[in-house]
C-alpha cells in the first residue's frame, strides 16, 4: 500500500469555528447512520486541459451547481464507501483503501470518468483524518464511514463525457447501519425487477444502481422484507446480490463448512468486505469458493438442511444475517433462523482485525492522518 504524497499541492484552509469537545462527545454518542457529518472536506478539480487540480482541504459546505451541471441531467458520477476505526493506542486506521481506491479507477473507467490516482485518493484521506481525526468513535459498532465520490461538473446538455469533472470526500460518523444491530434479516425475491443485466453498470459502483432499485426495496417493504434480492436479469432464477451488499451462503457446519458466494460476472459489484471475507474464511479453515446458486436450490438446500446459513456482506453492515426469504412462490426459514456459528465467527474475526483487536497478516488496514 502507497502511503507516498501526490503531486498535487494542497491548499488547506480551516474551518474558522471547531466545534467543541464535548458537544462532538455528545453527538458521537448516537450518530446514527449517514446523518452526521465532520467539519472538513477535500476537493480536487479535473479538466481536459489540466488534468487533476485545485486539491484542498477545506470546511465542510454546501455545493453550488449550475441548473444545467452535466451530472444533474445524465447521472455521470461514481463514489466509494469505507470506514475508518479507533484503534487501541487511539490511532486512526482506514480498512483497505488500496482495494477501495482500485475499485474507483474502475467505476470511473465505466461511467467515462477521468481515473483517479490511488495515492492521491488515499492522501485524500490521510488529509481529512489529520484535521478531522477527533470525530472518529471509539464506541464499539461505531466508525468513520467516509464517502469519497466524484461527478460531471461540466454545464451543457449535450450527452458526452464531462469535460470537467469534481472529486469529493466527505466522512460521516457512523453507528450501527441497521438501527436493530445484528439480527437476522428477511428478504424479498424481486422477479419483477433486475438490478443489472450482462454489459451494464453492475460492477461499477455508481448511484443509479442504486436509484434503480428503490422501487423494488418498496415492494419488499410491502411484503414486510428487510431487504429484496436481486435475482439475475435473463431467468430471474440465479442468486445475485441483497440490496447493495453481497450475498455469502454457508453448507455444512464446524470446521467442515464451505462457504460459497456468486462468482463476478459483470452484474455484481466485486465487494472489498466479500473478498476479505473470502480469506478470512480459509484462515479459519473453511472451504471457501466462488459459485452460483438458484432460489430452488436456496429453498432445497434449507428443507434438507444441507444449506446452514446465509449472510449479507458490505462496508456499512459489515455482516448481516439472512433469516428467512419471501417470494411470489412461498417463504422458507434459513436454519433456524438465527445467526448461524460461522457468519458470527467471521464478523468477529474482521471487526477485530479492523479494531486492532487481532493481528493484521494480510496487511488490510492503513494508518491514516499521517501527512509527510
Amino acid at each position: 500500500m502507497s502511503t507516498e504524497t501526490s503531486a498535487l499541492d494542497f491548499v488547506v484552509t480551516p474551518a474558522a469555528h471547531r466545534m467543541a469537545p464535548e458537544d462532538r462527545q455528545r453527538l458521537l454518542a448516537d450518530p446514527g447512520f449517514g446523518r452526521l457529518f465532520t467539519e472538513h472536506m477535500v476537493r480536487i478539480d479535473w479538466n481536459r486541459d489540466r488534468g487533476w487540480h485545485g486539491a484542498e482541504l477545506r470546511p465542510y459546505s454546501p455545493l453550488q451547481l449550475d441548473p444545467a451541471v452535466s451530472v444533474l441531467h445524465y447521472a455521470q458520477a461514481v463514489f466509494e464507501g469505507l470506514k475508518a476505526f479507533r484503534q487501541p493506542d487511539g490511532g486512526i486506521s482506514a480498512f483497505r483503501p488500496d482495494s477501495h481506491a482500485a475499485r474507483f479507477r474502475r467505476s470511473a473507467r465505466r461511467l467515462a470518468l477521468p481515473e483517479l490516482p490511488e495515492s492521491i485518493f488515499i492522501e485524500a484521506i490521510d488529509r481529512l483524518m489529520s484535521i478531522d481525526g477527533e470525530w472518529v468513535p471509539s464506541a464499539p459498532e461505531h466508525s468513520l464511514y467516509l464517502r469519497p465520490f466524484m461527478f460531471a461538473s461540466e454545464v451543457g446538455l449535450g450527452v458526452r463525457p464531462s469535460s470537467k469533472v469534481t472529486f469529493l470526500l466527505i466522512g460521516s460518523p457512523s453507528g450501527s447501519y441497521f438501527p436493530s444491530g445484528v439480527k437476522p434479516v428477511t428478504v424479498w425475491l424481486s422477479e419483477d425487477f433486475s438490478r443489472a443485466a450482462p454489459g451494464g453498470t453492475g460492477e461499477a459502483k455508481t448511484g443509479g444502481n442504486y436509484a434503480g432499485g428503490l422501487l423494488a426495496q418498496a415492494q419488499a417493504a410491502e411484503q414486510g422484507c428487510d431487504q429484496v434480492v436481486w435475482l439475475d436479469s435473463q431467468e430471474h432464477r440465479w442468486v445475485e446480490e441483497m440490496g447493495g451488499m453481497n450475498l455469502c451462503f454457508v453448507f455444512g457446519s464446524g470446521q467442515k463448512a464451505r462457504l460459497m458466494t456468486p462468482a463476478l460476472t459483470g452484474t455484481l459489484l466485486p465487494g472489498i468486505t466479500r473478498d476479505a471475507l473470502l480469506k478470512l474464511a480459509v484462515d479459519l479453515g473453511y472451504q471457501a469458493e466462488e459459485g452460483r446458486i438458484s432460489t430452488e436450490e436456496w429453498r432445497a438446500g434449507c428443507a434438507d438442511g444441507s444449506l446452514t446459513e446465509v449472510f449479507a456482506c458490505g462496508t456499512a453492515a459489515v455482516i448481516t444475517p439472512v433469516g428467512s426469504v419471501k417470494s411470489a412462490r412461498g417463504s422458507w426459514t434459513v436454519g433456524d433462523g438465527k445467526p448461524g456459528e460461522v457468519t458470527m465467527r467471521l464478523r468477529q474475526s474482521l471487526v477485530d482485525i479492523q479494531r486492532g483487536a487481532a493481528p493484521d497478516p494480510h496487511e488490510w488496514m492503513h494508518p491514516v492522518g499521517r501527512i509527510a
